[in-house]
C-alpha cells in the first residue's frame, strides 16, 4: 500500500475529483483508492447493523480501523455483532463512547432525554463522540446508500464533509438492498440478528421499533417524532 502525498488544503479538491472519477467504480475499488490515498489516516465507521463495509475495507486494507459508537443505548444484539466482528474479521475495532454515561446524562438532563429531546440526545451520544473519534483521520467511510431514504438519495460516493473537514466515502452508495444481501450471502458477512426480526434499520433501542410490511426501511427510527437522521450525516 502506498500513500499519495497530500496536504490538508488539498483534501476538498481531492474529494471533489474523486467523487467524479469514482462515481461508477466498484465499492472495492473505491476503498482501494481510499487505502492507497490515506493509508492509516482512513477509517470505517460502523453501526454494526451489518459488517459489509468493514468486510470490503478489510479486503482493501487488512487491519483497517473500524470505529463503533457505543451510545450506551444499543440492543444487546448490536454489541454482540461488534464483538463478533472484532473476533473474526481482519479489522481493528475501536469503540468510542460519549463523555457522559447514561446515568450521568440522566442526572444532568433528566431521565429519557431521548423521548423529550431526541436531537440533543443524539448530539450528546452520537455526533460529539464521533467528531472526537475521527480526529486522527483525514477520511472516513460509511455504509450510507441512496436507496435507504429520500434524505440519502443524493449521497456521493466520495464527498467533502464540511462539518468535520474530512473526506467522506460511501462506497456502497449506489448499492440496493438486494446488492447488500447478495454480498452478505457470497462472503458470509456477519449481520445483526435483528435484521431478520423486523428491524431493517437499527439504532439505539429506545428509538427503534420494528417496521410494518410496506414501510420505508427507516420508518422504525424515531417513529412519530418527525426525525429521520441522528445528525451525523446532516
Amino acid at each position: 500500500m502506498t500513500t499519495a502525498p497530500y496536504t490538508a488544503r488539498d483534501l476538498p479538491r481531492l474529494a471533489e475529483r474523486a467523487g467524479r472519477d469514482l462515481e461508477d467504480a466498484s465499492a472495492l475499488d473505491v476503498l482501494r483508492w481510499a487505502a492507497d490515498t490515506f493509508g492509516r489516516r482512513f477509517c470505517v465507521t460502523s453501526s454494526m447493523e451489518d459488517a459489509v463495509v468493514a468486510h470490503l475495507a478489510s479486503r482493501a486494507m487488512p487491519g483497517v480501523d473500524v470505529v463503533f459508537l457505543d451510545t450506551g443505548y444499543h440492543f444487546p444484539e448490536t454489541i454482540g455483532t461488534r464483538d463478533a466482528v472484532a473476533a473474526v474479521m481482519d479489522v481493528n475495532v475501536l469503540t468510542i463512547t460519549p463523555r457522559q454515561t447514561v446515568a450521568e446524562q440522566d442526572a444532568e438532563y433528566g431521565p429519557k432525554l431521548h423521548d423529550r429531546d431526541p436531537d440533543l440526545c443524539c448530539a450528546l451520544r452520537k455526533v460529539a463522540p464521533l467528531e472526537e473519534g475521527l480526529r486522527g483521520y483525514d477520511a472516513w467511510a460509511t455504509g450510507l446508500r441512496r436507496d435507504e431514504s429520500p434524505t440519502r438519495a443524493n449521497t456521493p460516493v466520495v464527498g467533502w464533509d464540511v462539518k468535520r473537514q474530512k473526506v467522506k466515502i460511501a462506497p456502497i452508495a449506489r448499492w440496493t438492498q438486494d446488492d447488500v444481501e447478495a454480498y452478505v450471502a457470497e462472503h458470509g458477512v456477519l449481520t445483526n440478528p435483528l435484521l431478520t426480526d423486523g428491524y431493517p434499520s437499527i439504532g439505539c433501542e429506545p428509538c427503534t421499533r420494528r417496521v410494518r410490511p410496506g414501510d420505508d426501511a427507516r420508518a422504525g427510527r424515531w417513529a412519530g417524532l418527525g426525525k429521520t437522521e441522528c445528525g451525523i450525516h446532516e
